[in-house]
């Protein structure tokens, strides 16, 4: 694929760490890789943000580029965080335009959501609208624990329902001691969404330096996942 939307089942579920999971396995493997945010919010301009996260989880290449674009201080929706200090959101034409730009001289583009699939862009739509506007794939970042089923059988529940590809389900952040609901999770999640749990990257990994954080990203994820091509 060319073209792969990462969507959280909500917030702080381990999605970045993921997409800089991806890049790094696919930069590693002689692949040029972009990666879109459309939009971060609950940053000034002056913090890293999500693509400083990804840009320093995966080190210095040239085979990363990373763009993003709007960005909005107030920590909700990109729709209400827009509206909230009067200026436009961005919509999925823009996502689809910039997507379009960057596959021409990248491998794989990696869109990032905000939080949930049906989180608002605008008043009208959400990542959903532009992963079929993209026609593309979406990968949905879990939960491990309590919960993270009726979650991620709703997300997945949504992408259905639409004609939208799921790709698989990747538990973001596994607990070094996981309890009896994450380890029963492990048979629930493929069982409850119909979709592959392709992997789970350890608590942690997003505070690791670059070569480390490949290592232990390959042995979750597999050296080059081949789902990805």
């Amino acid at each position: 694929m060319s073209v792969l939307v990462v969507s959280g089942t909500g917030t702080g579920v381990g999605k970045t760490v993921v997409v800089a999971a991806l890049a790094a396995l696919e930069i590693a493997a002689g692949r040029r890789v972009a990666v879109l945010k459309p939009a971060q919010t609950g940053v000034t301009m002056d913090e890293l943000g999500d693509l400083g996260e990804i840009r320093r989880l995966v080190g210095e290449t040239d085979a990363l580029t990373t763009r993003e674009l709007a960005r909005y201080p107030d920590p909700l929706a990109p729709a209400t965080a827009a509206a909230r200090v009067g200026r436009p959101p961005v919509r999925p034409a823009q996502v689809v335009q910039a997507v379009q730009e960057l596959a021409e001289d990248h491998d794989l583009v990696l869109v990032e959501g905000a939080g949930g699939l049906l989180v608002r862009l605008t008043p009208e739509a959400t990542l959903a609208d532009v992963a079929a506007a993209l026609d593309a794939p979406v990968l949905v970042v879990a939960a491990a624990g309590l919960g993270t089923l009726n979650h991620t059988a709703l997300t997945t529940e949504v992408l259905t329902g639409r004609g939208l590809r799921c790709a698989g389900v990747v538990i973001g952040s596994w607990p070094a001691v996981p309890d009896l609901a994450a380890e029963c999770n492990l048979a629930d999640l493929p069982a409850v969404t119909g979709a592959p749990l392709l992997g789970r990257l350890p608590a942690g990994a997003g505070r690791l330096a670059p070569n480390e954080f490949l290592t232990t990203v390959a042995a979750a994820l597999g050296a080059a996942p081949a789902w990805l091509t």
